[in-house]
């Protein structure tokens, strides 16, 4: 006889397959590029090239912080520039 394995069913998860996800911005990447998480089941997701939303796999993690680098240097020459 198997045991359930509880994590497998939640119902936060089946909340959000009936209703939709309750998404709020957990990190702002650049001006318009974010990583959003669930309120509901923790489900990550981030803004893609195309403007959709994808989940947030370690290649998307690994490319926002790439991003989030490239945009906090040139934001700091801007700005010191500007001064």
């Amino acid at each position: 006889m198997k045991k359930a394995n509880p994590s497998l069913f939640s119902f936060a998860k089946v909340h959000c397959s009936l209703f939709g996800h309750k998404l709020r911005v957990s990190k702002n990447i650049t001006n318009h590029v974010h990583e959003y998480k669930c309120r509901k089941c923790g489900m990550e997701m981030t803004d893609t090239a195309d403007g959709l939303l994808a989940r947030l796999t370690p290649k998307f993690k690994e490319t926002n912080e790439y991003l989030a680098k490239i945009h906090k240097r040139r934001r700091r020459v801007y700005f010191s520039k500007a001064s």
